[in-house]
């Protein structure tokens, strides 16, 4: 049994050779990854490194039907933080509340701790679930339309990253937060 043997090749060359034998525009492929022309470009002509960042990495990997793994930029990633404003009011409410990430998370059933952790990390955003985000804001003793405000906020990525153009919407979208705000805050 022949093994093949793998030859080292730079991350450029990789992408340049595939995109010659495949006949991919450069634009084509600048597309289909998320990054401008000129990235592409400048990767290619090495005027900029190869890029580190695992999400661009795996939208190549995927582009060219290959393991991420095949480039040597590529590092295992960790889950993506994200950086939510209603997590933050949060954690400033535990602060003034003199209230530990501990003493927070016992308030919760043991079964939601894991989700409220990985919120606070930034793993997860806000539940969507009302009564879950209420629990929240009860135990860090948050006023009833601050609690509906993030709800609402919340739900509205939600509907965004759905596909729906939430401003284009705007009629329908006021009239589901309003009945919502007279339900949830009486």
């Amino acid at each position: 049994m022949k093994t093949k043997q793998i030859i080292p090749q730079k991350s450029s060359d990789k992408v340049s050779k595939f995109l010659d034998k495949n006949a991919l525009h450069k634009r084509d492929f600048a597309e289909m990854i998320g990054v401008t022309l000129s990235y592409v470009y400048n990767l290619i002509d090495e005027t900029v490194p190869f890029s580190t960042r695992s999400t661009t990495l795996e939208r190549i990997a995927t582009v060219m039907d290959i393991a991420p793994e095949e480039f040597d930029e590529y590092k295992i990633p960790q889950e993506p933080i994200l950086i939510d404003e209603a997590v933050e009011i949060i954690k400033e409410y535990m602060k003034d509340n003199k209230l530990s990430t501990v003493s927070f998370l016992k308030s919760f059933p043991r079964k939601k701790r894991l989700d409220v952790v990985d919120m606070l990390r930034g793993a997860l955003p806000v539940p969507i679930d009302y009564k879950e985000l209420q629990l929240i804001g009860k135990t860090l003793g948050m006023p009833q339309d601050e609690i509906y405000t993030i709800w609402e906020n919340r739900m509205k990525q939600v509907l965004t990253s759905a596909g729906m153009n939430i401003y284009s919407n705007t009629e329908l979208v006021d009239s589901m937060f309003g009945c919502a705000k007279k339900y949830c805050l009486k």
